[in-house]
C-alpha cells in the first residue's frame, strides 16, 4: 500500500479513482492502483464519453451487442457498455468490499442525466441499472436536484446503494442528509446499504474567483482559492452534527452506515493553485476523495497528509460571510453550478449517444 494512501486511511479518508476505461481494466492498471490503496471508482457521462469514443477498444462489445439486439436502441447499447465496465471494476474491487465489511470498495454508475428533473424515471433507471450490474459493491449515482431528492430516498429504501451527485450548496446537502435518513429508516436492515454524498469543490472556486477578480479589491483578491474549501468544510461540519443527532445515533445502533461525504471535482482547474489543493485541504474522517488520474499521481508524489477538516468550521464560516458581504451570493453561485452541471452531463450524454449511433452504423457497414 502506498504510504500516503495508508496515512489517509488512518485519517479516515478513502481515495477513489474518478476515471474508467477498457484499457485501465484490462491492462492491470486499476488492479495496480487497488494494490496501492485506491478503494473505489466513480464514473459519469463525461468519463464514459472520453472512454468509449477514444478508440476501438469497445468495438467487439458493440458488435456482440448488435448481433444480439439488431434493432436495439442506442441508449440500451450505452447502458450495456457502461454496465460491462462497471461490473468488471466492481469485480476487481470485490476484495476491498469484503475486507471492509461492505464499507468500501464501490464503483458508481450514473442514471441518465436527461432524467435529472424526473423523479419517477430516475427511480426506475436506478433499479434497472442496479439490477443489471448485479454486484453488491455498486452505487447508483442520482443527482441532488429537487426531483432527485425523493428518488434518493426511494432508491435507498429499495436497498440500492446510492451516490448522490452534483452537490454544491450546503442547504441542498442538508436536504440530502434528510432524504438519506428517511430512506434507510424504511429498511428492515439499514446496514444493508451504503451511500456517499458527492460534494463538488473546484467548480465553486472557478465561478467565485471570477467574481472576486471583477471586484478587484485587495480583500476580494485575497479570498481567491479559499471559498470552495470553506464551503466544503461547512458541509463537513453539518455532516458531523447530523450524524451525531439522536435519530441517526439510533439508526447507527441498528447497524446503519454513515453516508460519507465524497469530495468531487477535485482536480485543480487554476494552474496558479497547487495541483493537490483540493486533496491536502479536505482530509478528515468519514470522507472519500475521488481523484482524476493526474491528481492522484500528483498526490502520491507530493501530497501532504494531516487532518484539515476538524476544527476548521469557524474560519470557513468567516470566509463565506466575507464573500456574502462583498455581494457574492453563494445561493446564486451554487444554483448556477447545479444548472450548469446537470446540462454539462446531459450534453456529454447526448454526444455519447450520437457517437455510438455513428459507431454502430460504421460497424454495420463494415
Amino acid at each position: 500500500m502506498h504510504p500516503r494512501l495508508s496515512a489517509l486511511a488512518a485519517q479516515g479518508q478513502a481515495i477513489w479513482l474518478d476515471s474508467i476505461d477498457r484499457n485501465l481494466l484490462e491492462s492491470g492498471g486499476l488492479a495496480a492502483l487497488i494494490e496501492q490503496g485506491v478503494t473505489g471508482v466513480t464514473t459519469n457521462p463525461t468519463i464514459f464519453h472520453k472512454a468509449i469514443t477514444a478508440g476501438a477498444e469497445y468495438d467487439s462489445s458493440i458488435r456482440a451487442w448488435l448481433a444480439a439486439h439488431p434493432d436495439g436502441e442506442t441508449h440500451a447499447l450505452l447502458d450495456a457498455l457502461m454496465v460491462e465496465d462497471v461490473g468488471s471494476a466492481a469485480d476487481l474491487l470485490r476484495d476491498v468490499y469484503e475486507r471492509s465489511g461492505g464499507d468500501d470498495g464501490y464503483v458508481s454508475l450514473e442514471v441518465s442525466p436527461l432524467l435529472a428533473h424526473d423523479t419517477d424515471a430516475t427511480i426506475a433507471a436506478a433499479r434497472r441499472l442496479f439490477d443489471a450490474v448485479d454486484r453488491p459493491n455498486v452505487m447508483i449515482k442520482i443527482p441532488a436536484t429537487a426531483a432527485g431528492l425523493p428518488a434518493i430516498e426511494a432508491a435507498l429504501a429499495d436497498g440500492i446503494n446510492v451516490n448522490v451527485t452534483l452537490l454544491f450548496a450546503v442547504s441542498r446537502y442538508l436536504e440530502v442528509l434528510h432524504a438519506w435518513r428517511e430512506g434507510v429508516t424504511r429498511l428492515a436492515a439499514p446496514g444493508s446499504v451504503a451511500s456517499v454524498a458527492s460534494f463538488f469543490v473546484s467548480r465553486i472556486d472557478t465561478l467565485v474567483d471570477r467574481a472576486l477578480e471583477e471586484l478587484g479589491s485587495e480583500d476580494a483578491l485575497a479570498l481567491r482559492g479559499q471559498v470552495a474549501i470553506a464551503n466544503a468544510r461547512r458541509a463537513w461540519a453539518e455532516f458531523s452534527a447530523f450524524m451525531a443527532s439522536p435519530e441517526v445515533t439510533a439508526l447507527r445502533g441498528r447497524g446503519t452506515r454513515v453516508q460519507r461525504l465524497l469530495w468531487g471535482s477535485t482536480g485543480t482547474k487554476n494552474e496558479a493553485y497547487p495541483d493537490v489543493l483540493y486533496v491536502d485541504e479536505l482530509i478528515g474522517r468519514d470522507t472519500v476523495n475521488t481523484l482524476p488520474p493526474a491528481t492522484l499521481e500528483a498526490f502520491l508524489h507530493h501530497g501532504t497528509v494531516a487532518d484539515t477538516l476538524g476544527g476548521r468550521a469557524e474560519a470557513a464560516d468567516e470566509s463565506l460571510r466575507r464573500v456574502e458581504r462583498m455581494g457574492i451570493s453563494m445561493a446564486a453561485v451554487t444554483a448556477q453550478l447545479e444548472r450548469e452541471g446537470v446540462e454539462a452531463f446531459a450534453e456529454a450524454y447526448r454526444k455519447l449517444l450520437a457517437a455510438l449511433d455513428a459507431r454502430r452504423e460504421r460497424l454495420h457497414a463494415g
